[in-house]
């Protein structure tokens, strides 16, 4: 689709319009810090990307634009094109807001995919209020912010993105005067010149209190405050379609929130137990302080007095306790307002929790009771619309932020946990014993009891810490240990004894086994079952309420089998597992371990869950957040809250009215297509060895390894080549050169295979009735529209010979893939089906081309001179975010 063929429907206008508006800011940006000549070229350099994708030139006519003698002058130029693109992100988001209002002003339709479009779903299809009230209890969405820190943009500049998108949000009132707007624009334009002048990346080293900071952003923030809301949209939908049953029912708290950051000790040596003490402290500082600014707000409205209003024996009798001991200071006119009474012992049991003296709060519960003394009698005194809504909010946040913030999970690699065991037996003969006779020496450890041996091995201490931080913050405060690289059930022993052996509460946390590659997710319902003929370990798994956490990793199955073998054997792995529990009456949760691009598990968190085998979500959906995923879905409360909504009722959705089983025949077709897709992804990836040295040579990997975006290393230590990368510089660099291949390569070799053999009818209707098949091709069709195969060979010219041997290869398979995914949906192009996001992409992709080329030569000068030149290695830090912040993700 060219630029002049894209139809613009009358509900988008407004988000055209706006985006005109701040493209001309961002020209007048230019114009003023940096002069007429950058601007010129700036806009040539736009012309020339349109012009290309439109036929009329070719991209060595855009390379001579996107060519620098100057390394600042790039800088320049690029972060021109990346501001354009910070604002047109901006603008869209506040577009879906526009969106979301404009369904809700028309008050006769859900908008699809809320919690009011859900349960109108359910009404229609003839469930009773009964049958979803009882799917309901239990019901748990965790999102999991974690220490995988592939935002390259710094928190002062995503504050400013935050303030910019405000006032847009502002100027979605019809009522503001012209003056009022141009008011707005100037605040906008102000934040954007500021941006202007920071720098996208400190100089120094990301921390993990950096990471812990970035993440706690969120959490305190746009997140405390939507969390009731969510609750308040799932009340309000029940009430809207089941009037007479639900006219009084109140959800259970559903949502909570975990992350790794602090303990996810997996490959960063700069994680350890005084990382987890630390992050945690400041969690609670944080919802601490939230708690007494919100008891605050309810002292200044709830100024109900004796004789003006009635109150509950309780609360008058707590009041009288609270002034007769002198403990707390009150102004006398005061007194006989009993609510700011108990109040004013509230804020002062906060602040005695906050420095640990034996007057504050024992657990957040004891706070939850003194809150629920002025909700009931705010309930039976006339006060549902005099404070009790208000008191109900915080009751939600008590309940679901406890005195932690947020769960922290502790990751630990398998390798770590068996080194960290001889040490603690004093052993050095443990590493070279077999699976049998580990677990044979675990089980019988596990019966005796726990030993004072000392050891200052790292995963002891880490552990030790997370005993400390359930005795100071509460049990809630650690809830899993993750064993990174889960390869057999001696790795989840050795966790579970050394947990023991720390303190860890029995009961409180769980053993979580992490399988990442093609051969563990095939091997993980063996692993499990072996381990539940432990009698040992199904008691730790009752104790647990009879569930058993199962983390699945999309990232590095990915990475070692390609899209299709890591999305089948990720399906298969979650039934298999099903079976083997539900034969033992235990409950599967499943954490999915996904990342920000469809290389590492992205895509729609809703459509997945849709998409997920039957009995695999059990009203349960545990899932990571990472990098610009937080960004991109939380920074907003608009956002945040139609994000929430979306996942929550997908999940609803399933338990209720689970997908049909796909027919065996689509089963046949599917392994068979997973394992020529893996074949075809093996031979090109992992066979021939020079392939390591095209990706290192074609991709900007040697710049991602040294930005400053985390606090742990880009590679494995332990090991070297492909096999020692981390998945996300893995995605991120074959992301910024436009190849894409990790979301898409094999596919198109696997579907060419299976219609020889079974047909294209076959292949469309399961892209029609098989929500797994259509998700996955639907996945793999939005990160090729996002790739550009004449960018790309642009890039594997920097490889040389290498470039010639295999970017033709990889040229092929895309247009194999293209060709047939599109045969397979019935379309002319790659997401006819699917016109906002075409839409979206095409107008986008122009503005990322010349930052593309730009990024080609300044690397081929940046390796001509031995990648020692510092001018040139800034110009392409400040590439790599401009290209981010265009395909709108990196790793």
């Amino acid at each position: 689709m060219k630029r002049d063929q894209i139809d613009f429907p009358a509900e988008h206008q407004a988000l055209r319009d706006e985006v005109s508006v701040l493209g001309r800011l961002v020209g007048e940006l230019l114009q003023s810090q940096c002069g007429q000549p950058l601007f010129e070229r700036v806009e040539s350099a736009r012309q020339a990307a349109i012009a290309r994708r439109a036929g009329e030139h070719t991209a060595d006519a855009l390379s001579e634009l996107c060519r620098f003698e100057r390394p600042d002058e790039a800088v320049d130029f690029v972060r021109g094109f990346s501001a354009w693109f910070r604002v047109v992100n901006l603008a869209e988001q506040v577009h879906r807001i526009r969106r979301q209002r404009d369904y809700e002003s028309q008050g006769h339709r859900a908008q699809p995919d809320s919690l009011m479009a859900v349960m109108a779903e359910l009404k229609a299809a003839g469930l009773t209020w009964a049958e979803v009230e009882a799917s309901l209890q239990g019901l748990t969405i965790e999102p999991v912010m974690t220490a995988h820190p592939t935002e390259s943009t710094r928190r002062s500049l995503l504050e400013k993105e935050q303030r910019m998108a405000r006032h847009l949000v502002q100027r979605l009132d019809q009522s503001l005067s012209a003056t009022e707007q141009a008011r707005l624009l100037e605040q906008i334009r102000m934040a954007l010149t500021v941006a202007w002048q920071t720098a996208e990346q400190p100089k120094a080293q990301t921390t993990v209190a950096d990471e812990a900071e970035h993440v706690q952003f969120y959490l305190a923030n746009t997140l405390y405050r939507v969390t009731p809301v969510l609750h308040e949209r799932l009340a309000e939908a029940a009430r809207a379609h089941f009037p007479d049953e639900a006219q009084h029912w109140q959800p259970s708290t559903l949502l909570h929130f975990g992350s790794w950051v602090g303990g996810d000790m997996d490959g960063n040596p700069n994680v350890s137990g005084q990382t987890v003490l630390a992050t945690l402290s400041e969690q609670r500082r944080q919802v601490l302080a939230n708690y007494r600014r919100e008891v605050k707000q309810l002292s200044s409205l709830l100024s109900q007095t004796v004789g003006r209003s009635d109150f509950s024996a309780a609360v008058l009798e707590r009041a009288r306790s609270l002034l007769a001991q002198q403990t707390i200071s009150v102004p006398a006119r005061h007194h006989e307002m009993p609510y700011r009474v108990l109040l004013a012992g509230i804020q002062q049991r906060l602040m005695d929790t906050e420095s640990d003296v034996n007057q504050g709060y024992a657990s957040p519960q004891a706070l939850l009771d003194d809150l629920a003394l002025m909700a009931d009698s705010l309930a039976a005194h006339r006060g549902q619309h005099a404070g009790w809504f208000q008191v109900r909010r915080l009751m939600r946040r008590v309940d679901v932020f406890g005195f932690h913030l947020a769960r922290m999970d502790l990751r630990i690699d398998s390798g770590d946990l068996h080194e960290a065991v001889a040490a603690h037996l004093g052993d050095p003969n443990w590493l070279t014993l077999g699976l049998e006779q580990r677990l044979q020496r675990l089980a019988a450890l596990q019966e005796a009891t726990p030993t004072a041996q000392p050891t200052d091995h790292p995963v002891m201490g880490l552990l030790r810490a997370g005993a400390q931080a359930q005795r100071v913050f509460g049990v809630h405060a650690i809830t899993a240990v993750i064993v990174s690289m889960t390869r057999g059930a001696d790795d989840l022993l050795a966790a579970w004894w050394l947990a023991g052996q720390a303190g860890l509460i029995e009961g409180s946390v769980g053993i979580v086994p992490l399988f990442e590659t093609v051969s563990d997710l095939q091997a993980a319902a063996g692993i499990v079952t072996q381990c539940l003929m432990i009698p040992k370990w199904l008691e730790h798994v009752q104790a647990r309420q009879g569930k058993q956490m199962i983390m699945l990793g999309y990232s590095d199955s990915s990475k070692d089998g390609g899209l299709v073998a890591s999305r089948w054997s990720l399906q298969q792995a979650q039934q298999q597992l099903v079976a083997v529990l539900a034969d033992r009456g235990i409950v599967p949760l499943f954490f999915h371990g996904r990342g920000g691009t469809i290389g590492r598990g992205g895509g729609k968190t809703h459509a997945a869950v849709l998409a997920a085998p039957a009995g695999a979500l059990a009203g349960h959906l545990r899932v990571t957040e990472q990098g610009e995923v937080i960004h991109r879905k939380y920074a907003l409360r608009h956002i945040a809250i139609r994000n929430l909504e979306q996942a929550t009722g997908a999940v609803i959705k399933v338990g209720l009215r689970p997908p049909s089983q796909p027919a065996e025949a689509w089963l046949v077709i599917m392994q068979q297509l997973s394992e020529r897709a893996e074949s075809h992804y093996r031979a090109l990836v992992h066979t021939p060895p020079e392939f390591v040295e095209y990706f290192r040579q074609a991709t900007p990997v040697d710049v991602i390894e040294r930005l400053r975006i985390g606090s742990r290393p880009a590679s494995r230590a332990s090991q070297s080549g492909l096999a020692g990368l981390r998945a996300i510089p893995w995605v991120f660099a074959w992301g910024q050169s436009r190849h894409a291949l990790p979301a898409w390569y094999g596919l198109g070799s696997g579907l060419a295979a299976v219609v020889e053999d079974h047909g294209m009818e076959a292949l469309q209707q399961m892209a029609e009735q098989w929500p797994f098949f259509a998700n996955l091709l639907a996945d793999a069709e939005m990160a090729m529209a996002k790739a550009d195969m004449d960018i790309a060979r642009c890039y594997a010219q920097l490889a040389g010979e290498l470039g010639q041997r295999f970017f033709p290869i990889i040229e092929a398979e895309f247009a194999r893939t293209e060709a047939v995914l599109c045969e397979i949906k019935g379309q002319q192009g790659l997401l006819d089906r699917d016109p906002n996001l075409k839409r979206s992409i095409v107008l986008r992709n122009p503005y990322v081309d010349p930052m593309s080329l730009t990024q080609v030569d300044l690397l081929a000068r940046w390796r001509a001179g031995n990648c020692q030149d510092l001018a040139l290695e800034q110009a392409l830090v400040a590439t790599v975010h401009g290209i981010a912040q265009g395909l709108q993700n990196t790793g």
